[in-house]
């Protein structure tokens, strides 16, 4: 099983290094023969992007990133120290900012929130076709 983790401090530059560390998961596949279509790539750094985000922006201190594929998904699973519930908005296409549930479960179809002793874990799968 290919898979990629990292904990964070929860500081705003560790977005792009969530990023960067998906990206490097789906080089690893590429490199082992199984290349990562252009928008698994695209898609896979979004959703992480977005959790971490939200972990960065709403809880105050660290998170991390576990990454696994699972055939024909990877799995994603950011987990931060905040207690708050996670909250899905409705789609409001005059809202500015707090769309990033949203684009999570355009993408993934769902995602799964799970308490934690010391605060949260959201899980979602990014589809991951091969070509």
């Amino acid at each position: 099983m290919v898979r990629a983790g990292e904990v964070y401090k929860g500081l705003p530059g560790d977005i792009a290094a969530a990023r960067r560390l998906a990206g490097e998961l789906l080089d690893r596949l590429g490199s082992a023969g199984t290349p990562a279509p252009a928008d698994a790539v695209a898609n896979l750094q979004l959703v992480v992007s977005e959790l971490v985000t939200n972990a960065v922006k709403y809880a105050t201190g660290p998170c991390g990133v576990d990454l696994r594929v699972l055939g024909d998904a990877v799995e994603v699973s950011v987990w931060d120290t905040s207690e708050q519930p996670v909250a899905e908005m409705g789609p409001d296409p005059g809202r500015v900012g707090r769309h990033g549930l949203e684009i999570v479960t355009m993408i993934c179809g769902g995602f799964d929130v799970t308490a934690t002793p010391t605060g949260k874990r959201i899980t979602a799968r990014v589809p991951f076709r091969r070509p």
